[in-house]
């Protein structure tokens, strides 16, 4: 799969200057959407969450261009969510949930090329993510 880099790039870009709101909003949808996956947060200091989210978020796009790296840590966080209870299928509706919430801050700028992008780009996330819960079992 071939991911458009610069479209992920910029988009997200434009996304940083209402990051803490944008990951709050993050949260507040999938539990809308989705109330069973508050159980996997029971324990968890969303504020703390919410930044992690965040600082995943940045390395993963600042990373774009470095597959090696970007690979190694994607599984390994993919691990250590298999740790925490996260299952093969909560990982679309995260994804539904990040492509929806990132279509909300972005208005306008969300177009059909940018829409592909993300879901190109999440879909390649999760693989990464998934191949690393593989390697631990």
């Amino acid at each position: 799969m071939s991911l458009d880099v610069d479209v992920l790039e910029h988009s997200f870009n434009q996304l940083k200057p209402n990051a803490a709101e944008f990951a709050s909003s993050f949260y507040n949808t999938l539990f809308a959407d989705y109330p069973d996956a508050q159980a996997l947060f029971i324990r968890t200091d969303m504020a703390t969450q919410q930044r992690m989210l965040l600082n995943a978020l940045v390395f993963v796009v600042e990373n774009l261009r470095n597959p090696d790296v970007l690979s190694k840590q994607l599984q390994d966080l993919g691990a250590r969510h298999a740790g925490y209870g996260a299952l093969p299928d909560h990982y679309p509706l995260v994804g539904m949930t990040l492509i929806k919430t990132m279509k909300s801050y972005l208005g306008d700028q969300w177009t059909p090329q940018v829409e592909q992008a993300w879901l190109d780009g999440y879909e390649a996330i999760a693989q990464l993510m998934l191949k690393g819960t593989d390697a631990d079992r």
